[in-house]
């Protein structure tokens, strides 16, 4: 179930520009700002790869409607407490779209520039490579929050799964989430050196990630210790996290804090490790 790895944009908007010195730019977007030009044009590029709109936006819901059709899936489980395994799968399906975005879209894709040498060329501009950096992860943590609301919608309307009941305590456990998954992005962007080797280190983060997050097994119905384990990984946190907001409780400090120390902790090792060149 792994898709094929997210291509890097085209480079033309900062290559090759007439003056080495600075990136070709139009009056508009010189007028715009620098942040904002480099927004606007890496939203363009983002939205003409088909491939990475549909692994991050439309495959979590994809699954979870093909997850419907079994009908033991939308019967109580005891021993869910009464629940139906298609409402564990609508955080599990939001988490998806996390891991799709942070893990196999958005490593390749800065990879791909500094391997180009275009973070380097921006740095001699008014374009810093921050920007770029920032633009990415505003860009992908968007899209992932995207396909979440996607998720829930279609999990409301199609099988009648209930509306997050702690809806602070669930909007708080997404934004953790999010920030921990494009966290993680950017740490495999600081240790890949090439684009193969940020698509072959994050499609193995993608993978285990997608087991914690409890993709083919729910967190709540793994055997004891494993389940001890896998709640002490980001997304084993963040399921239960949502699972509890979702069933109407407050998400327990615990988790929460595990997501809060892993984003913390791979924000600390991005930053320290990344390279613009």
């Amino acid at each position: 179930m792994t898709p094929d790895a997210t291509t890097a944009p085209a480079a033309a908007p900062y290559a090759s520009p007439p003056d080495a010195s600075r990136p070709a730019a139009s009056a508009p977007a010189r007028r715009r700002g620098p942040m904002a030009a480099v927004l606007l044009t890496e939203t363009r590029l983002f939205l003409r790869e088909p491939g990475s709109l549909f692994w991050i936006l439309a495959f979590p819901t994809v699954l979870l409607v093909i997850l419907g059709f079994v009908p033991a899936f939308k019967e109580p489980d005891d021993t869910l407490g009464g629940r139906r395994v298609i409402d564990l799968y609508v955080p599990v399906s939001v988490l998806l779209a996390m891991i799709m975005a942070g893990l196999q879209a958005m490593p390749p894709v800065l990879t791909a520039y500094r391997e180009r040498g275009i973070l380097r060329r921006m740095s001699t501009t008014p374009v810093r490579p921050s920007a770029l950096l920032t633009a990415q992860i505003t860009l992908h943590g968007a899209a992932a929050l995207g396909s979440s609301l996607l998720v829930v919608a279609v999990g409301r309307l199609g099988y009648g799964v209930a509306l997050p009941g702690q809806l602070p305590g669930y909007a708080l456990a997404l934004l953790l989430a999010i920030a921990a998954v494009l966290a993680l992005g950017a740490t495999i962007c600081a240790l890949s050196r090439t684009t193969k080797a940020a698509t072959a280190v994050g499609s193995v983060a993608y993978l285990t990630m997608m087991f914690t997050a409890g993709v083919w097994v729910p967190v709540q119905a793994m055997p004891d210790t494993l389940r001890r384990i896998v709640e002490i990984t980001p997304f084993g946190a963040a399921s239960q996290a949502l699972d509890q907001a979702a069933s109407g409780h407050w998400p327990s400090w615990a988790y929460l804090g595990v997501v809060a120390l892993w984003t913390a902790a791979l924000g600390l090792a991005a930053g320290r490790l990344f390279r613009w060149q």
